[in-house]
C-alpha cells in the first residue's frame, strides 16, 4: 500500500517533490512545466508558419498543440485529484481515463469536421512536435522526483547501559 511522503521528504525549495508546484502536487508541477516547454515551442512554430504559410498555418499548428494539451493535461489533473484520495488507484484511473479520451476526441474531432482554413500539414506538425516535446519534459520532470515506497522506521533511543545498541 502507498503512503503519502513524510513532510520535507525529497524537499527542495521548500516542495514536496522537485517537480511540485507550491501545493505540493507532483501531477500539476509536471503539467505546469510540460505546458510552459511546449507553449514556448509552440509560438515559435506558429511565428514561423504565419511568414512561411500564412495564419491558417499558425491556426493549426495551434489547433494541433491544443487537443494534445487538452489530451495529455486530463490525464495529469486526474493524477492529481486521483493521488492524493487513492495513489495505489491512480493508475488504474489512468487507463480508465485514456479509453474515454480516445473515444471522446475521436467522435468531438469526427463531428466537428475539418474547418476550412485547417493546412493539415502544420496540424499534423504542430501535434506530433507537441506530443515528442511534451513526453520528454514529462518523462524528465517525472524522473527527477522522489517517491517513497516504505515509511522509514522512527529512530529508537539506546538502552542506558547498552552503548553497541546504535537504535
Amino acid at each position: 500500500m502507498s503512503t503519502p511522503d513524510a513532510p520535507g521528504v525529497g524537499a527542495r525549495r521548500g516542495t514536496t517533490h522537485p517537480a511540485a508546484d507550491p501545493s505540493g502536487s507532483l501531477w500539476l508541477g509536471i503539467l505546469k512545466k510540460c505546458v510552459l516547454v511546449t507553449t514556448s515551442a509552440i509560438a515559435v512554430a506558429a511565428t514561423v508558419a504565419v511568414f512561411v504559410t500564412g495564419p491558417g498555418a499558425a491556426l493549426s499548428t495551434l489547433f494541433g498543440f491544443a487537443v494534445v494539451v487538452a489530451f495529455f493535461g486530463i490525464s495529469l489533473a486526474v493524477g492529481h485529484f486521483a493521488g492524493r484520495n487513492n495513489p495505489s488507484g491512480a493508475i488504474g484511473l489512468f487507463a480508465v481515463t485514456y479509453a474515454i479520451k480516445v473515444v471522446g476526441f475521436a467522435v468531438v474531432l469526427f463531428v466537428l469536421g475539418t474547418p476550412p482554413w485547417l493546412e493539415p500539414n502544420w496540424f499534423f506538425g504542430g501535434a506530433v512536435g507537441t506530443v515528442i516535446l511534451w513526453q520528454s519534459v514529462e518523462l524528465y520532470v517525472f524522473s527527477k522526483a522522489r517517491h517513497q515506497l516504505y515509511n522509514d522506521p522512527a529512530p529508537t533511543a539506546p538502552v542506558p547501559g547498552n552503548e553497541f545498541d546504535r537504535g
